[in-house]
């Protein structure tokens, strides 16, 4: 069974499933938990804009750990930061160093047309790491609640 899983997470509301189910498998196994959160900036022409705001990726991190710890499990954390195209790279670089052997993350679904110009992140990272991607369904009621 896994013992060191990695969950990826944005501010969305899919976030909440992905989390269920790593705290889920976690819970089972008794794996310990590393829960990352990237905050993105886009850049337009010579300008970084940042997309969250530093606080709120601040609270979606420690609302996430506190999920893990209410319920005993081992959980740390890390925020990172990155431009939107660094994403994948940033997930995929903190798996290796947590040594992580299941990385869950929550897809983001779109149309086929965008899905061709910009690649799915969840894609990418499957593509850069060598470990277990479980990707979590979206579920529209409990993430409405």
């Amino acid at each position: 069974m896994f013992q060191r899983i990695m969950v990826a997470i944005d501010p969305t509301p899919a976030r909440h499933s992905a989390l269920r189910m790593a705290h889920g498998l976690a819970r089972l196994s008794g794996a310990q938990v590393h829960v990352v959160h990237v905050a993105t900036s886009a850049v337009t022409y010579n300008t970084v804009l940042p997309l969250e705001d530093d606080d709120e990726a601040k609270a979606i991190l420690a609302e996430a750990l506190a999920g893990f710890r209410e319920d005993g499990i081992e959980a740390d954390g890390a925020l990172a930061t990155g431009l939107v195209q660094q994403v994948p790279d940033t997930i995929a670089e903190e798996a290796e160093k947590f040594g992580a052997d299941l990385l869950v993350l929550s897809p983001h679904h779109r149309n086929s047309l965008a899905a061709l110009f910009n690649p799915r992140v969840s894609d990418a990272i499957a593509h850069r790491v060598d470990i277990a991607v479980l990707l979590a369904p979206e579920d529209a009621e409990a993430d409405a609640g």
